[in-house]
C-alpha cells in the first residue's frame, strides 16, 4: 500500500512534470521555429545548447545548476531578493532544473517538425497577407499539432522519470522536493521493497500508457501522409 509520503511524492512528480511541460510548450515553439529557419552562424552553438543535456550526466548539470542557484551567485541571489527564498533544495529550484532538463525533448520534435513542413504551405499564406503570428497559428500549428502532442508526452513523461538533477537540485525533503524517484530510491535505500515494487510498477505502467500513446498518434501521422 502507498504511505501518506508517497501519495505526496506522487502529486508532487505530476505537479511538476505538468508544470514543465506547460512551460516548456510555451517557450518551446518559438526556439524551434528560429532554429528551423535561422543560418545565422552561431546556431549551430545555441542548437548545442539546447541538446547538451541529451548527453551531460545529470548529476553533472545538477552540480552546475546548484551552484548557478546558491544564494553567493548572481541568479540566486537575484531569486533570493526577488522572491526572499532560495532555489536550492525548493520546488522552484526543481521546476527551473527540469524545465533546462527536459528542453531538448520538447524542442527537437517541433523544430523536426518545422524543417519537414512544406514550404508551399508558408507561401501561401504569405500570399493571402497572413503575418508571422497569423500564420503559426493558422498554419503551422495545425499542421504540426501531432509532433505538439508528442514533444509535450516526452517532456513530461522525462521530467516524471528525473532523478540525477531532482537529487543534486532538491535533495529529499518530503513534501518539498522528494518526487516518485526519490521516494522510490528512499524506499530502496531502506530495505523497503514492497512499496518500491508499487511505486515501479505503477511507474512502468505510465511509462507504457503514454509511449502506447505516442507511437498511436506517430502511427496516424504517418497514415495521414501516406493517404495524402
Amino acid at each position: 500500500m502507498l504511505s501518506e509520503l508517497d501519495l505526496t511524492a506522487i502529486y508532487l512528480t505530476f505537479k511538476l512534470a505538468s508544470l514543465t511541460t506547460l512551460i516548456l510548450l510555451i517557450i518551446s515553439p518559438p526556439l524551434a521555429w528560429w532554429l528551423s529557419r535561422s543560418k545565422l552562424f552561431f546556431r549551430p552553438f545555441v542548437e548545442s545548447l539546447v541538446a547538451l543535456p541529451l548527453v551531460l550526466p545529470p548529476t553533472v548539470l545538477g552540480f552546475y545548476l546548484l551552484l548557478s542557484f546558491s544564494p553567493d551567485s548572481y541568479f540566486g541571489g537575484f531569486w533570493l531578493q526577488l522572491t526572499g527564498s532560495g532555489l536550492a533544495f525548493s520546488f522552484s529550484g526543481l521546476l527551473i532544473a527540469s524545465v533546462i532538463y527536459s528542453l531538448p525533448f520538447v524542442v527537437q520534435p517541433l523544430q523536426s517538425a518545422f524543417v519537414n513542413l512544406d514550404k508551399a504551405y508558408l507561401q501561401v499564406a504569405s500570399t493571402l497577407g497572413f503575418g508571422g503570428i497569423k500564420t503559426f497559428y493558422k498554419v503551422v500549428l495545425p499542421m504540426t499539432l501531432p509532433s505538439f502532442i508528442i514533444a509535450g508526452a516526452l517532456g513530461f513523461a522525462h521530467t516524471v522519470g528525473e532523478f540525477g538533477v531532482v537529487l543534486m537540485i532538491g535533495g529529499n525533503i518530503p513534501g518539498e522536493t522528494q518526487v516518485l524517484s526519490i521516494a522510490l530510491f528512499d524506499h530502496v535505500e531502506t530495505l523497503q521493497y514492497e512499496q518500491a515494487h508499487v511505486l515501479s510498477f505503477s511507474l512502468l505502467i505510465f511509462s507504457m500508457i503514454l509511449l502506447i500513446l505516442i507511437y498511436g498518434v506517430l502511427q496516424k501521422r504517418q497514415k495521414r501522409l501516406n493517404d495524402v
